[in-house]
């Protein structure tokens, strides 16, 4: 029987991940002993100044998940997700006056000053 994350789509991921981001979730995966059969989970929720939240961190995969291969992570996605976040490319900024990852979404209309919360 095929398990929840064997059934890894082909398809293309709907988000992308920087190189930055890439070695900071790699960071932090090792860092925080987080199981190999875990994946990045990418998607939003309600709340937050703008009205949508950005959800962003380690999980099992789920019944309502499709999961994606993006730059050697496996990333999962609630798939009533997906159309908030098409096409977002999540980053790690680490300077001077901003250290942590950032989201570039097209499908946000606004955002909020913290980088954090949008409205569709």
């Amino acid at each position: 029987m095929e398990t929840l994350l064997e059934k890894t789509t082909t398809a293309a991921a709907p988000v992308t991940l920087t190189a930055g981001a890439v070695e900071q979730l790699n960071q932090i995966r090792q860092q925080e002993n987080i199981p190999g059969d875990y994946c990045l989970r990418v998607g939003v929720k309600g709340g937050g100044c703008s009205g949508f939240s950005y959800v962003l961190g380690f999980d099992l995969p789920a019944e309502n998940d499709d999961v994606f291969e993006v730059n050697g992570i496996r990333v999962v996605l609630n798939k009533a997700h997906a159309i908030y976040v098409l096409g977002m490319e999540v980053d790690f900024v680490n300077g001077l006056q901003n250290r942590g990852f950032t989201f570039n979404n097209p499908n946000a209309s606004s955002t909020c000053g913290c980088g954090t919360s949008f409205s569709a």
